[in-house]
């Protein structure tokens, strides 16, 4: 009873801001799988709700034909994250390094990227905004790291340099002070 107080006091306050929250009756409108088909890889992503109302991001990463990655992104309008100083998502892994990627502007052409490990349990990942640093196809940029008032595109990415099959299940991502 008094966790649901405090969620309750967290939210009335405004230190969290929920970009996305599933349950069984979301719908993944706005959200596209990018694979490195795009580029003629062989790699093969999905996404989907599961039963229990999670999000599911599963597939197979494949090197052949120069390939390597899977994706899936979620552009929505412009949402101002000034207060906030973390995105937090809560989710459970396979064991392997995923990237989480944010856009200022779904316009541009780099994201700024946070990897990070998972362990087969259910966890929250906190990346600090600021640790966000820019990259375009894999290399890193010299230009600072996020620093905007704004996002308007989120982005989950497995790319480890080897075929493997994954599997990543997502209850929700927020912003928080």
């Amino acid at each position: 009873m008094y966790s649901s107080i405090i969620f309750l006091l967290l939210l009335v306050s405004g230190s969290q801001k929920t970009i996305v929250d599933f349950n069984k009756k979301s719908n993944l409108n706005g959200w596209r799988v990018v694979d490195d088909v795009v580029m003629g890889g062989r790699s093969s992503g999905n996404i989907r709700i599961d039963n229990k109302g999670f999000f599911v991001f599963e597939g197979s990463v494949s090197l052949e034909n120069n390939g390597g990655f899977s994706s899936v992104r979620y552009a929505f309008d412009k949402m101002n994250v000034e207060k906030f100083t973390k995105m937090v998502i809560r989710l459970k892994g396979d064991g392997k390094d995923y990237q989480f990627r944010i856009k200022d502007k779904s316009s541009k052409y780099y994201s700024y990227i946070y990897t990070f490990s998972t362990n087969k349990k259910w966890e929250n990942i906190e990346i600090p905004l600021s640790e966000f640093y820019p990259s375009f196809r894999g290399r890193k940029l010299d230009i600072p790291n996020f620093a905007h008032s704004a996002i308007e595109e989120i982005a989950i990415l497995i790319a480890n340099k080897e075929n493997e099959d994954f599997k990543l299940l997502v209850d929700k991502i927020n912003l928080e002070k």
